[in-house]
């Protein structure tokens, strides 16, 4: 079930993408290529993304060398606020105004399904590194969408699949109301199931509720060893403190299905400790992506999430794919992007299929004991490496109406 306001606004942001589609470039638009972040800078999410993430997009311009076919590269940033109409209507004035090439990041799931749409019916190329729901590679893809990061399939089957081998087979959610929980709550309830295990229910909040004890205590008095935290950010750091205020935690287990390194980093590893966390990057994997991570340190005073570390790889892509046609024309870019194997501070061999999901490898980590900790920031312990034929939905399971099942 959709939430009402949250449809309304969808339907209206879609309808406002509905105008006439400019004719394919040659070359260089505009005499310079523009890559906007579109992300949340001032709510739950901007540790996640936020400013870190235009630095990080600023950092792969500066690595690239400033220009690209002899013409400048510019970013440009706005705060979407998690708002669909502010997201769909910044990028509608990129796109036909600003002369915005790509539009990167896109913090939040209602507005990437929203954006990537708009992006669609002009003709230009967005990169979700932030959003997770598998809608933008199933019912919303499109031809100029590519979901570069992670998504609620991979977090379902690394975190939620450790755990029922673990014994815990019976499961309730905390679920946020809008599409990314929707969708993180049902692939991992599907996960459950097919191990045999049951599903209890959800209690569903609203996005950025102030008080989460209601719901935790609702699904406190049920028979789940695990309270599945199908949220993110802000929610997901209160559900986790507010569980141990209450006691929730000296009976049932709380399974926080999508954790952030910078979550962890605020909710300290007294209280972190042992949770399993599944992750497309990690900064202390080697030696490339600890050099990059110190450089963005240098920067931030924080370590870089895997949403900040994919949105730098998803500008270093475009950026190559320009290089390699000679043009910012989106089509031949996303071409190019699809029939070449990727490799960067990222990850090594990724792909684009043809449902506009990268495909490459995640990890399922454990969050470390105070005392494991050599260093502020040390804070996973690596338990398995998930190949990405088997992190991401099998392209054969896709409902994304471009994908040939011949």
């Amino acid at each position: 079930m959709k939430h009402p306001a949250l449809s309304i606004l969808l339907s209206a942001a879609i309808a406002l993408a509905a105008a006439p589609v400019p004719a394919a470039q040659e070359k260089v638009s505009g005499d310079v290529v523009r890559i906007g972040v579109l992300t949340d800078l001032s709510g739950i999410y901007s540790q996640i993304g936020g400013q870190g993430s235009v630095v990080a997009a600023q950092m792969a311009v500066e690595d690239f060398g400033g220009k690209v076919l002899g013409k400048p590269i510019e970013i440009v940033s706005a705060d979407h606020q998690n708002r669909v109409d502010i997201g769909a209507k910044t990028a509608i004035e990129w796109y036909e105004r600003d002369g915005v090439d790509m539009i990167t990041d896109v913090l939040n799931s209602a507005v990437a399904i929203v954006v990537s749409q708009v992006a669609a019916k002009r003709r230009r190329i967005v990169m979700v590194t932030g959003a997770a729901t598998t809608q933008l590679t199933n019912e919303s893809c499109t031809p100029y969408t590519v979901h570069h990061t992670y998504d609620t399939y991979s977090l379902a089957h690394g975190t939620g699949g450790a755990l029922v081998k673990e014994g815990g087979n019976v499961w309730a959610f905390l679920t946020a109301d809008y599409p990314f929980g929707h969708s993180l709550e049902r692939e991992t309830a599907a996960v459950v199931r097919a191990s045999g295990g049951k599903v209890l229910g959800a209690a569903r909040h609203p996005f950025n509720t102030k008080k989460l004890d209601p719901y935790l205590l609702r699904l406190e008095a049920s028979d789940a060893k695990i309270i599945g935290l199908a949220n993110a950010g802000g929610d997901t750091v209160k559900a986790i403190k507010a569980a141990s205020a209450l006691g929730v935690t000296k009976h049932q287990s709380i399974a926080a299905l999508l954790l952030f390194i910078s979550d962890i980093h605020d909710l300290g590893l007294p209280t972190a400790q042992g949770m399993f966390v599944t992750s497309a990057w990690y900064w202390n994997l080697n030696d490339q992506t600890r050099a990059f991570a110190r450089r963005f340190y240098a920067r931030t005073k924080r370590m870089p999430t895997m949403v900040q570390a994919g949105t730098y790889s998803s500008v270093t892509m475009y950026l190559k794919g320009v290089r390699a046609t000679g043009t910012d024309d989106a089509d031949a870019v996303m071409t190019w992007m699809k029939s070449t194997l990727h490799t960067d501070v990222f990850g090594k061999n990724m792909r684009v299929r043809a449902d506009g999901r990268l495909v490459h490898d995640m990890y399922l980590m454990q969050v470390k004991k105070p005392a494991e900790s050599k260093s502020e920031w040390d804070y996973y312990d690596m338990r398995r490496t998930i190949p990405g034929a088997e992190a991401f939905q099998p392209l054969s399971a896709s409902r994304c109406p471009m994908v040939n099942r011949k």
